[in-house]
């Protein structure tokens, strides 16, 4: 297999996870992100099933991708109607979007059971589907539902699906192992047995129920499917999708598959983290390829090895996928990753000058009390600027104060008391809010505003909070990460404190700080 497409259902699909949530812009993030990697298709959502999926459709239709297309998901028709009467058809029509990912009943059970119609309607509401979408110049994605259970279950039955979808102009059959059940040697059977049938491309779509999600979409694509779909770390319902980070870095380094640019790779564990990070998720330390733990060593046998040559205890050199080495017993302080992120931000820094050792023990130090620049690209060009002293001061914080007030049967009550130096000019100003945070946001923003206009076309847009250290209880330390947005950018910032408030107020001084240096960069 000389090209493989990567297609990436992390919005859709990952956002069924246990614990995440994506706003319209958290979605536009990823996609963003996505795109600059190079995965080649970006399932964005399910349009027909929500009013957010749309908002986000309509506004990926504004943008021009360089590397990626939007994909809009939906489902067949339903029973006893037609294509061009469906709601979730029309839908998938409104997004706008160039590709369509429709999924349909393979499983005759679930025809039976779940749809409660008939064998050959189904086959009609896949055929009528396909061909009305292919009518109107969508290029569509079949994703045969539960392929390998229903395989098993009525193999006839099954392939009748699936050329349906190819007879209507599916221009790829995407192998769908939705209950993650299937074991490695039954896939690569009847992928080799459908295979001839099989005149367009065949992708595959895997689950982890059994932990075989990564490992059977390698033996997909070895078995000759040029499509493989997954999550962003394995993100999904249950136990998650396969995850296509790990898939990624064994079809380029293990398979050497064309499916991203050698330089692209380096920018994985970039791409791992940031995504958790926006998902409010916590990276697993053991994350194959992208894991802080990926290529850590603490065994004396191991280090001395290491040390001597890496093969001997490394599968691949960590730079490769932008991870690095570390010795636990004694911690290398490498950050060339932080480097190249400066040289992104046309910052100037360089390997002998003595600012950037500075700059780098900074960084560290934060790190270790828990700072994660992964998703918070404002607050670390910030770090950086001031570091080397090339950042404004635009005002000067003398103090503040909250008050949360709870009066019975009445809400709870938020209020700001903020004193500032602004320009030589002393400003004391108070602002309720909606919490302690907005009402925060509100009272520095009313004390700048006459200073600096533009603040008034900012506002936040996603606040999240992340407890670092579970046992601490409620005296462990908290990350937030705050989403500010103007009328042409989006940018995140961080804080982190045993105070919940105190990390707020750093990471929105830094939102605001962001928005002056953008509007006032002279």
């Amino acid at each position: 297999m000389d090209k493989v497409y990567l297609y990436d259902t992390t919005l859709r699909d990952g956002s069924q996870g246990e614990g995440i949530s994506y706003s319209v812009m958290d979605k536009v993030r990823i996609t963003e992100e996505l795109n600059r990697f190079g995965v080649h298709f970006i399932e964005g959502g399910w349009p027909g099933s929500n009013p957010k999926d749309m908002t986000y459709f309509k506004k990926m239709s504004a943008k021009k991708l360089k590397n990626s297309s939007i994909v809009a998901f939906g489902s067949t028709r339903k029973a006893n109607t037609t294509a061009i009467k469906d709601a979730n058809i029309s839908a998938l029509l409104e997004s706008k979007a160039k590709v369509a990912a429709i999924f349909g009943k393979t499983w005759d059970l679930h025809v039976k059971d779940v749809l409660r119609t008939s064998l050959d309607e189904n086959l009609y509401m896949i055929k009528d589907s396909v061909s009305y979408l292919v009518s109107k110049k969508i290029k569509v994605f079949y994703d045969a539902e539960h392929f390998f259970d229903a395989y098993k279950a009525n193999k006839s039955y099954a392939i009748k699906t699936i050329l349906a979808a190819q007879d209507s102009g599916a221009e790829m059959i995407v192998l769908c192992d939705t209950n993650g059940g299937t074991i490695a040697s039954e896939l690569l059977k009847i992928i080799n047995e459908i295979k001839p049938l099989v005149k367009v491309g065949l992708g595959i779509h895997c689950h982890n129920d059994s932990g075989l999600a990564v490992a059977n979409s390698i033996a997909a694509v070895e078995a000759g499917c040029s499509m493989v779909q997954g999550t962003v770390n394995g993100y999904g319902e249950r136990c998650g999708n396969a995850d296509l980070v790990a898939i990624i870095a064994n079809l380029k380094l293990k398979l050497n598959i064309d499916c991203i640019s050698d330089k692209n790779l380096k920018d994985l564990t970039y791409l791992s983290h940031f995504v958790a990070e926006v998902s409010n998720m916590r990276i697993k330390d053991d994350q194959p390829f992208t894991g802080n733990s990926a290529f850590a060593h603490k065994g004396g046998v191991h280090i001395n090895a290491i040390m001597k040559n890496p093969v001997s205890y490394e599968h691949i050199d960590p730079s490769l996928v932008g991870n690095r080495r570390r010795i636990l017993v004694s911690e290398l302080a490498g950050k060339t990753g932080i480097l190249l992120r400066a040289k992104d931000l046309d910052l100037d820094l360089t390997k002998n000058d003595p600012k950037t050792k500075k700059i780098l023990s900074l960084i560290q130090n934060l790190e270790n009390k828990g700072f994660h620049y992964e998703a918070a690209e404002a607050s670390f060009e910030l770090l950086v600027r001031k570091a080397l002293k090339k950042c404004k001061k635009f005002f000067d914080l003398e103090g503040f104060r909250v008050v949360i007030e709870k009066k019975t049967n009445k809400k709870i009550s938020s209020e700001a008391i903020i004193k500032l130096k602004v320009k030589g000019v002393k400003e004391h100003t108070a602002a309720e809010g909606d919490g302690p945070v907005n009402a925060l946001d509100n009272a520095l923003r009313k004390a700048l505003r006459e200073f600096y206009p533009t603040l008034s076309k900012m506002h936040l847009s996603d606040f999240k909070v992340r407890v670092l250290d579970e046992k601490s209880g409620t005296a462990a330390k908290v990350r937030v990460l705050i989403q500010s947005q103007d009328e042409k950018d989006t940018w995140s910032t961080i804080g982190v404190s045993e105070n919940i408030i105190e990390a707020s107020w750093q990471a929105l001084i830094d939102s605001v700080e962001y928005k002056l240096l953008k509007d006032n960069p002279k």
